[in-house]
């Protein structure tokens, strides 16, 4: 049975109250994800509601196309609204906690009366009472904010709200920042009482997690120039990510959270500081939060000198002050893109960015907008935030668009190439090799071989492959210094300079002799630290292995399964050897001195990584897995490993990448209720009530809460069923696709329904309209 991977980069924006319909949308990415755990774990996990729905729908795509579809959330980054909606779904993936009491959260407090600072409540009836007047008479003039963008049901409710604000403090956000955090810690620990503990991600697999923050009062970041030789700006973007892999808990505790409590609440809170609203997030805060519970914070010092290196270096952290991430940032792509770095394929991947935007024409101005002229507050407030916020994505979809074009142009290099490099290598070693059976001497003799025959038939090209080849080794060895050191965002360039001078004074001047070849000096230099080499040498065996690469039908599935279930065990190897280092005290010690000792440095790295040795025990685990693959397939591996070095030589200076990620074209799915039509058209306006009130018509209406997260869920559920269906080449048919999308419909209204959240009216108006228009 053929294999594929979905795997999901998640790019949430912000969207004030419309938080609680991106809600929904994240929990039919959850239930998917259950859904395919279960499939692949028979007996694992019990399902039922949606989630079965989805099981029930990768099942018959098995059944109908010979495909087993693993759907993988790895990505997921989020600004304002949308990154608390990362923040807590990242969380669930990873540890196995459920989203149902972020439910609860969304609809019971995300209310402006749950919200408001207990401070800015007017305490007695008359408080303010000169207030009173001028609120009554803002919110009823004609043409006043609520008549002119809240429903006439809802208004009375709202105009109640508002004026109590009004009357509250002046001058000063209405709703509590600590009230907030505390809600969020509560949610964590609810969701990991009401989890079942099963990750949604396999064991080793990484995952990402990036919110925007913004830096309100900056911090200094050195830029360099020609002249001066440096110089300092001020940097508001303070982005906070965080990476694990799952089983990467103490002791191995595959449940393990993502990141300590408050860490993630501080990421939630801070990324949705929306201002005027919520106060600036400060460290104090969370402090608070951790004394009230009770919570001993023991990587707090690591998790402040990770996410503002130069606060900490400067003693500044208890005066930052942390607003809403949109304000700079409000659909961070880079920060998904950044992510596929690192990421490794196992078997055939089709990766999307799949970004949620809820109000998809709010951007689009309306004839009475272009009619009126700008005021003065209107020219301010919109340059502060309606523009950055609803500025298009044009150029991060371009940069998107150009990895996909540079990962199929480099797959058609190689593809064009391997005919002449099977025709060399055969040439060089002779047709009969490939009957001897592969020993550790017999293949570093070949391997050492085929090397040397690579760079004599580059020529001059030889020289230029080097060079890029030393300088990503120096760029890679700096950053892994930086890391162990505790700096991982920190400047390479003056570590890299340091390194360079040093191997220079140890007579590495020259990287290529008189004869084109590599010096002794830059050999033993490769041998020691050069994992990129072998990584990106194992991914193009593991890349060989899909269909999609012209491999012949004769070899099974289950081979090929085999094969990359060993050559991955492989790879670990490699990407072990960074790990064990990084854990080292000593190391530590040095890394902090790297610019002033960078010998020291570079010794410790090639004796402790011990990449020979290392390579010693790949070769003996791929000569076994040679020796349990089918002829064809055992051949084929033989002429790409031994090729290598010719395919290496050839597209490394293209590319000019160190091979450590996933290099695959990137598709682009958006989800929003413009895309979801199959129950109701209209989009957005025929769907969404939290649009009212200028978007924040959902914190004054637990009605039109319900409403948002229940069309939550269903256009989830529709793009959950047309994302998988999008997997299989040629697609579905459309009666598939409409019973897919049925069942799942029926199946959120059903749960729905049983939980008793939403309004039975509401949700027997949507049944009804499912069943007319998908019978």
């Amino acid at each position: 049975m053929r294999q594929k991977e979905l795997r999901l980069a998640l790019v949430c924006y912000g969207g004030v109250s419309l938080a609680v319909y991106m809600h929904g949308i994240t929990k039919e990415v959850w239930h998917l994800a259950r859904a395919s755990r279960a499939f692949h774990h028979p007996g694992g996990m019990a399902l039922d509601g949606v989630a079965a729905a989805y099981r029930d729908f990768l099942t018959t795509i098995e059944r109908e196309h010979g495909l087993q579809i693993r759907v993988l959330p790895d990505i997921l980054t989020g600004a304002s609204a949308g990154g608390i909606n990362a923040v807590f779904l990242a969380q669930a993936i990873h540890a196995g906690h459920s989203l149902e009491p972020l439910t609860d959260l969304w609809l019971a407090n995300a209310d402006v009366s749950e919200l408001t600072d207990p401070d800015a409540e007017p305490m007695w009836r008359y408080a303010k009472f000169w207030a009173q007047p001028i609120a009554e008479w803002f919110l009823s003039r004609p043409g006043n904010a609520v008549s002119a963008t809240v429903s006439p049901e809802t208004r009375a409710e709202v105009r109640a709200k508002v004026s109590k604000l009004v009357r509250g403090r002046w001058f000063s956000p209405p709703f509590s920042g600590a009230r907030f955090s505390a809600m969020l810690f509560e949610a964590f620990i609810k969701m990991a009482e009401e989890g079942d503990g099963i990750p949604l991600l396999p064991a080793g697999y990484p995952i990402d997690l990036a919110v925007t923050v913004t830096d309100f009062r900056g911090h200094p970041e050195t830029l360099r120039l020609n002249s001066p030789a440096q110089v300092e700006e001020t940097e508001h973007r303070l982005p906070i990510n965080f990476r694990a892999q799952v089983g990467d808990g103490v002791g191995g505790n595959e449940c393990a959270p993502l990141a300590d409590p408050l860490e993630l609440v501080l990421a939630a809170r801070a990324t949705a500081s929306f201002p005027g609203a919520f106060p600036p997030l400060t460290l104090a805060e969370i402090d608070a939060l951790a004394a009230a519970e009770g919570h001993a914070w023991s990587g707090r010092a690591a998790f402040l000198q990770r996410v503002m290196p130069t606060h900490v270096a400067r003693g500044t952290v208890g005066e930052v002050a942390l607003i809403d991430g949109a304000v700079l940032v409000n659909a961070p792509f880079g920060a998904a893109l950044s992510a596929l770095y690192g990421r490794p394929a196992q078997r055939e991947v089709d990766r999307r960015f799949v970004y949620l935007d809820p109000r998809p024409e709010g951007a689009a101005p309306t004839p009475a907008m272009r009619a009126r002229d700008i005021g003065f507050f209107g020219a301010i407030f919109g340059s502060l935030s309606t523009i950055p916020r609803e500025q298009p994505i044009r150029d991060d979809l371009e940069r998107i668009e150009q990895q996909s074009r540079d990962a199929a142009r480099l797959k058609r290099i190689v593809m064009d190439l391997q005919g002449d490099i099977d025709r060399a290598v055969e040439k060089l070693f002779g047709y009969t090799f490939l009957l001897d059976r592969p020993t550790p001497k017999r293949l570093a003799a070949w391997r050492a071989k085929a090397q040397q025959a690579a760079a004599e038939r580059a020529g001059y090209a030889f020289g230029a492959y080097a060079l890029v080849k030393f300088d990503g080794i120096l760029d890679q060895l700096a950053r892994l210094t930086l890391k162990a050191a505790g700096q991982p965002l920190g400047d390479p360039l003056p570590l890299v300079a340091a390194l360079r001078a040093e191997l220079e004074g140890r007579g590495l001047g020259m990287l290529t002799d008189a004869g084109g070849g590599a010096t002794q000096a830059a050999i033993a230099f490769f041998r020691a630290h050069d994992t990129g080499f072998r990584m990106r040498r194992l991914q193009l065996l593991s890349r060989k292995l899909a269909r999609d690469w012209q491999l012949g039908s004769e070899v099974a599935e289950d081979a090929l399964d085999r094969a990359r279930d060993r050559l991955y065990e492989i790879l670990a190897l490699y990407t072990q050897t960074d790990a064990d280092v990084l854990h080292a005290a000593h190391f530590r010690d040095l890394a902090a001195r790297g610019v002033a000792q960078p010998g020291a440095v570079l010794d410790f790295l090639a004796t402790q990584r011990l990449l020979p040795a290392t390579d010693l025990r790949a070769e003996e685990m791929l000569i076994d897995a040679l020796e349990d693959m089918p002829k064809e397939l055992k051949r084929r591996m033989l002429l790409t490993y031994l090729g290598f070095p010719f395919y290496d030589v050839a597209t490394l200076p293209l590319s000019r990448r160190e091979g450590l990620d996933e290099f695959n074209p990137v598709k682009i799915d958006r989800i929003s209720p413009d895309d979801a039509l199959s129950i109701r058209e209209g989009g957005t306006a025929a769907t969404l009530r939290g649009i009212e009130f200028y978007n924040f018509g959902a914190f004054f209406s637990r009605d039109y809460r319900e409403n948002d997260y229940l069309w939550g869920r269903l256009h989830g559920a529709e793009r959950m069923i047309d994302l998988v269906a999008s997997t299989v080449s040629g697609g579905v048919s459309a009666q598939t696709l409409r019973e897919g999308k049925r069942a799942a419909f029926l199946a959120v209204l059903d749960e729905e329904e049983i939980a008793g959240r939403c309004q039975r009216g509401l949700i027997e108006q949507i049944r009804a309209e499912v069943r007319e228009k998908l019978g």
